[in-house]
């Protein structure tokens, strides 16, 4: 897939570029005719989540730099800084497994050095098996969980980058009078193709 064009605010602020004035001028009139003109506001349930709220204006802050942040986006920014503060939370919450089940086997280890005997064991062989292919369980289920969050995130990086270049890849790339001096579109005509 073809890299889409950079915009002019990127162009000018590189200082060099094959393109004319003119040909800039175009652009940028185009680019801002795909703005709204309205900023990003942030959602309420993403104002009251620390870590949401903390990612929206760390990538509002970003969007404003490169001139892309405008209403348009809006929920599919919100949308990705809930995203982002729930999988920070499934992977507090598996932290918490994985410790939990480190205990567990510690806790089982010394049980077993404590009472060689079976039978004076806090919990036997089989349900300390059964509690550790349950919490084990549990853990794959939420390294599920944090796989899917994590791909909803990724679709929204894509689409949003996605969108962002659909708008630069629908700016005319040469100026609407250079097409109008094209010889082959001329004689296209004459022929009546």
């Amino acid at each position: 897939m073809p890299t889409p064009p950079k915009p002019t605010s990127v162009i000018k602020m590189e200082g060099k570029s094959h393109r004319t004035k003119k040909e800039l001028a175009q652009r940028e009139a185009a680019e801002s005719a795909l703005s709204t003109g309205l900023p990003l506001k942030v959602r309420s349930e993403v104002r009251n989540n620390k870590a949401a709220f903390k990612e929206f204006k760390r990538v509002s802050t970003l969007l404003k730099i490169i001139d892309k942040n405008d209403a348009l986006v809006e929920n599919v920014i919100n949308r990705y800084c809930q995203i982002t503060a729930e999988i920070l939370d499934f992977e507090v919450k598996r932290e918490e497994f994985s410790h939990g089940i480190e205990q567990l086997q510690v806790a089982h280890d010394d049980d077993v050095a404590a009472h060689p005997n079976i039978e004076e064991r806090v919990l036997s062989d089989m349900e300390y098996f059964n509690t550790l292919a349950k919490m084990e369980s549990n853990l794959l289920a939420l390294d599920k969980r944090i796989q899917d969050k994590r791909k909803m995130l990724l679709d929204i990086e894509k689409e949003n980058i996605m969108t962002i270049a659909a708008q630069l890849r629908s700016i005319p790339k040469k100026d609407e009078d250079e097409a109008d001096d094209d010889p082959m579109a001329k004689l296209f005509e004459e022929r009546g193709a």
